[in-house]
């Protein structure tokens, strides 16, 4: 019998005893053997998990949190990876964090593949998409090609679509097009094949180039490979045209994307909003945001930043403000950020009202709002504009405390407002300072040490700018140029005039209307009439459109030498136009042109006094509007429905709302008809003197025309009613505007669905939201969600259950 070792590792699974009397070999069965694998648990699942760590310094208040991540280690390869790390005292088992780490210490230039190779995650290919990516979130573009260039020389590495693509939005972000683009012929060279985030990657990049038609092409591209765009894809092409001002190529690749079933969300909306923006269509841009307020879709903070800064170019300071205040009182929506205050900065310093800067710089401040180096400019130009170079001084030296470096803006800003406050030599020093402190002067610093020296007459030391500025490689502008030829008018240098216009001419500098009339100024000035009149014919060979200004100079210069025939010309030249001064915010020159025609015999007519009046309101000048109706009385000239309103218009701004009345009375003797716009100014300054009687002889007097009234007129009337707790007589005017077929719109709904909210009237309420959809009118989620917080607070379970049936029937399914 054969003996079994007990200390033997013999696998008695397939141990086979001897037997003394075996089987015959017929009866034996064929067996399968089973074979028993064991596998080895992974340990790997928690390589992946991202760990946050941080450190607080409580001596300085400074603290930090960072996210690391471990990956494969040591312990994660197989055996003979791992006997190579053990073995090589050189060899680290680092994790991917600690790595990114060691790389962004090092200069992108030196020995950065001498880290890698010491790295013992390297022998698995799963670490490099983790390590790119953690590269990538560094935002070191250098360090991170050094990285992927070094990972495509091991062997054990295998080209990945995810990588390219975090590679391809590096780029991106570093505005590489051309190294974009060539990862993308790359990767298919590698055989990977492009998804929809590398086609949305490389036409983000070339939207940030505004290559705009590049990024068509990728688009058109991107459908020829059956690769179905996303709303990603759409928002990015949107913004490669919005983004280079080609604000009606945007609109039609947002239509595209709607027709193509994909909906538009809030970044889209911000992208068509910044489109127009970029391309000066600021009304478009307030037209739009009115229509997303009728979604269901909120806005944010970049939707109103970018609403406050169309509001400012249309010079709308007060409806910027509500904004602004707006979204301080509605925080948990959208809290003013940085760029708010800085526009609000800004507004201000425009409009005159340099105090208020300063006030906002610090409530920013209070808030816990951390300035950056823009919003310090900003402070600092509002300051320079008005030649405040002490609180713009303060300020500079507020920013250097504050730790931030000044940059070229900085110091231009400064140099400016020494400018402005007559003191070139000044304004010199902080030229030099811009040097000195490793930055290049632009071509605005340039033009604004010009214009300091120009503005005190100091023609010899412009000049000495000029080809200071010409010496550095800057090419000298139109403005540099207008501010030369007004040098020239100080001084009183004919010649130098020439020659500024002839140094113009050779550089190809083309004249535009501005510099003619800076030119023509300063001829005029020095009595060289023959030479501003064969200017002034330049600009019409060249067909450069005059303005008000250069009429309001060739007529009061003509005038002061006693030239009413040539005056009378330039007049007639302007009204030809159709150049109005009174409209372009030329109050002086409109005023001066109104006095001429007086002195001159030329009495005005009740156009021009209507004129004259809506001058004296865009200038909120009240006390010259009442005036102006007197001269009008004592010449006996009948104000018409356009002038009794601009009247109306002044009284009300003025704060003398009684007058309205008055001249209401007076149009009703005089017989001079009603139009919407005195109808508004009367309803206006009944709202203030809170006269009912008035109010409901209005609605009598415009009842037989309501057919015909602007929506707008009875929206205002339903709006003045509901808001003085009128409510039936609001609901009465309603039914009385529905009996005569006039068109009602969503506006005159939201009118009495908010006043009757604010009067609790929960039946009225529901009703009109059915009158609503009977009209075809859909009525909004919140129209309903305010409602529903009124029934709930008042415990009507009948109302609240109707409300939460249209709720839900309205949800997205």
């Amino acid at each position: 019998m054969t003996t079994i070792n007990p200390n033997s590792t013999t696998n008695f699974l397939f141990f086979k005893p001897i037997s003394s009397s075996p089987k015959p070999e017929i009866n034996k069965k064929k067996t399968r053997v089973k074979t028993l694998i064991s596998c080895k648990k992974n340990n790997s699942e928690g390589a992946w998990e991202e760990t946050k760590v941080g450190y607080v310094d409580y001596n300085k208040g400074k603290h930090k949190v960072s996210v690391q991540i471990n990956g494969l280690r040591k312990d994660d390869l197989s055996k003979r990876f791992r006997l190579r790390i053990e073995g090589d005292k050189f060899q680290a088992d680092w994790t991917i964090s600690e790595v990114v780490n060691k790389i962004l210490k090092v200069k992108h230039w030196k020995d950065i593949e001498g880290i890698l190779n010491r790295w013992g995650g390297r022998f698995t290919r799963k670490n490099f998409p983790v390590l790119i990516k953690e590269m990538a979130k560094s935002g070191s573009l250098e360090h991170s090609v050094q990285v992927f260039n070094w990972m495509k020389n091991q062997k054990n590495y295998c080209a990945r679509v995810d990588i390219y693509n975090m590679m391809i939005r590096l780029h991106a972000r570093h505005n590489r097009t051309d190294q974009a683009r060539g990862l993308f012929f790359e990767m298919q060279q590698w055989r990977c094949k492009p998804d929809a985030e590398t086609y949305n990657a490389l036409i983000n990049v070339h939207g940030r180039a505004g290559q705009w038609r590049w990024a068509m092409n990728i688009m058109e591209d991107m459908l020829r490979a059956a690769i179905p765009p996303s709303r990603s894809t759409y928002n990015n092409l949107i913004n490669a045209c919005g983004s280079s001002g080609n604000w009606k190529e945007a609109l039609k690749v947002c239509k595209k994307m709607t027709e193509n079933g994909i909906g538009p969300d809030l970044v889209t909306h911000n992208i068509i909003l910044s489109a127009y923006k970029n391309g000066r269509q600021y009304s478009k841009a307030l037209s739009y945001f009115e229509l997303i307020k009728g979604t269901n879709i909120r806005p944010d903070t970049i939707t109103l930043n970018i609403v406050i800064h169309c509001l400012v170019k249309l010079e709308e300071y007060g409806k910027a403000l509500d904004v602004f205040n707006s979204m301080r009182d509605k925080r948990a929506e959208s809290n003013p950020d940085i760029v708010t205050f800085t526009t609000i900065i800004h507004a201000y310093s425009v409009c005159g009202q340099i105090e208020n800067c300063k006030a906002v710089f610090n409530m920013m401040l209070a808030e816990g709002v951390k300035p950056n180096i823009v919003s310090y400019n900003t402070l600092i130009g509002a300051y320079a504009a008005h030649g405040m170079h002490k609180e713009a001084l303060s300020s500079f030296n507020e920013l250097k405390a504050y730790g931030f470096r000044p940059d070229v803006v900085s110091y231009t800003s400064l140099l400016n407002a020494y400018g402005r406050s007559q003191q070139p030599e000044k304004a010199r020093e902080i030229f030099d300072m811009i040097k000195r402190n490793s930055w290049k002067p632009n071509l605005v610093s340039y033009n604004a040490l010009i214009d300091a020296y120009g503005s005190e007459g100091l023609l010899a030391e412009a000049v000495g700018v000029l080809r200071e500025m010409e010496g550095d490689g800057i090419q000298p502008n139109i403005v540099t140029i207008c501010t030369l030829l007004a040098a020239c008018s100080r001084c009183g240098q004919r010649v130098n005039i020439d020659s500024v216009l002839s140094a113009a001419e050779s550089r190809g500098i083309e004249l535009n209307t501005i510099a003619c009339n800076s030119a023509i100024g300063s001829y005029i000035n020095m009595g060289e009439y023959g030479k501003a009149l064969d200017l002034y014919g330049f600009m019409r060979e060249k067909k450069l459109r005059p303005d008000s200004v250069t009429f309001n100079v060739l007529i009061s210069g003509f005038c002061k030498m006693g030239k009413y025939v040539d005056s009378l010309k330039f007049l007639d030249e302007m009204m030809a136009l159709k150049v109005h001064l009174s409209k372009e915010g030329q109050l002086e020159g409109a005023e001066s042109l109104f006095t001429m025609m007086k002195t001159n015999g030329c009495y005005p007519d009740v156009i021009t006094y209507t004129a004259m009046l809506q001058a004296y309101n865009a200038s909120e000048s009240w006390e010259k509007a009442y005036a102006l109706l007197e001269d009008m009385e004592m010449n006996d000239v009948q104000p018409d429905s356009i002038a009794c309103s601009s009247l109306m218009k002044a009284f009300n701004g003025g704060g003398k709302p009684a007058r309205v009345l008055l001249l209401a009375e007076f149009m009703r003797d005089k017989a001079i008809p009603f139009n919407d716009a005195t109808f508004f100014e009367i309803i206006s300054a009944c709202s203030l003197l809170r006269d009912w009687r008035t109010i409901a002889r209005v609605i009598e007097r415009m009842e037989p025309s309501f057919s015909i009234v602007s929506i707008g007129l009875l929206n205002h009337l339903l709006h003045f009613l509901g808001k003085s707790g009128k409510i039936e007589i609001m609901m009465k005017l309603f039914f009385k505007i529905v009996a005569q077929g006039a068109q009602i719109d969503l506006g005159t709904y939201s009118v009495l669905l908010k006043n009757l909210l604010a009067a609790k009237n929960l039946r009225r309420y529901i009703e009109v939201l059915q009158w609503m959809e009977d009209g075809g009118i859909q009525p909004s989620h919140e129209m309903y969600r305010n409602i529903s917080a009124v029934a709930w607070k008042h415990g009507d379970k009948a109302s609240l259950a109707a409300i939460n049936g249209k709720i839900s029937a309205q949800a997205p399914r």
